[in-house]
């Protein structure tokens, strides 16, 4: 097969746990622009959050949030923005606050949250490196009040806990049907090394919304088969883009229900050039 489209996740995949990119992974981003490929960045974060990173690689597309926003880099075209209705928000907020669960929310250019903590934290330190220079992070007293009197377009929203009890919000979350969340574990071999914490955290966003949907919708734009893409990530919100793509790679470091419906395990790490190695074998060789 020829492949046609490239779909990387960011943390983890293409980027290690360090937040560093190997210069493996550089030089074959290079080669699939000099192939003429479209190279797509699918990242859980917003756009605002991992500009630079996205400039870095020069990619021809970028889907944010798992799916909430679709934009033509090249152009800046904005091609698809799915965001959460407000009472929707605010029912989520709501039982999250009830059950001490820490929250925060992307929009367009901002991070709202009542502390900088885990993933928050996480965009904080990394702002810099990552970050488009208009994002803010704004820190409310109490966000359900905030959101209560204040205009706020939310792409998505993270609960986030050290406690193993996000199973069961998850489940009761279910109960609203214009919503979806994904489960995430980043404790163990799964842990956060920027902010060296164990946690975990529901990512919620519009229903329907997720990666592998963002790029059905490439397909259509772009007339590219999903048989002629090559989707890679490392965790679980990447299970369906990969379970559904031509080729479907998981990284050596990837949550182990990827690595059962991926294509391909690679054998080296994010820090050691597994994007690289996915290309190398089926893109380039």
């Amino acid at each position: 097969m020829s492949v046609k489209l490239i779909a990387s996740d960011l943390d983890g995949t293409i980027i290690d746990k360090h937040n560093q990119i190997s210069s493996k992974n550089i030089e074959a981003v290079n080669k699939i622009h000099k192939d003429n490929i479209n190279f797509v960045v699918c990242t859980g974060k917003a756009y605002s959050v991992s500009k630079k990173i996205c400039d870095q690689f020069n990619a021809s597309y970028g889907i944010f949030g798992n799916g909430t926003q679709i934009i033509d880099l090249h152009t800046g075209k904005e091609l698809l923005r799915k965001v959460i209705p407000k009472n929707d928000l605010l029912f989520i907020i709501t039982l999250a606050k009830r059950n001490n669960f820490h929250i925060h929310i992307y929009t367009d250019t901002e991070i709202i949250s009542e502390k900088l903590e885990y993933m928050d934290l996480r965009n904080f330190m990394l702002k810099d490196q990552n970050a488009n220079d208009s994002l803010s992070f704004n820190i409310v007293d109490n966000i359900l009040t905030y959101v209560e009197n204040n205009d706020v377009t939310a792409f998505s929203i993270v609960i986030t806990t050290e406690k193993n009890t996000l199973v069961d919000f998850k489940k009761i979350l279910s109960i609203d049907k214009n919503i979806e969340s994904v489960f995430i574990n980043k404790r163990g071999k799964y842990r956060d090394n920027i902010i060296n914490k164990d946690y975990e955290y529901l990512n919620i966003s519009p229903i329907n919304i997720n990666k592998n949907e963002a790029l059905n919708f490439l397909s259509e734009y772009l007339n590219i088969s999903k048989k002629d893409m090559l989707a890679i990530g490392d965790n679980i919100n990447d299970y369906e883009m990969v379970k559904n793509s031509g080729i479907g790679v998981a990284v050596h470091e990837a949550y182990d229900d990827l690595k059962n419906v991926a294509t391909y395990v690679t054998s080296a790490t994010a820090s050691e050039g597994a994007f690289a190695e996915a290309i190398d074998k089926f893109v380039l060789s």
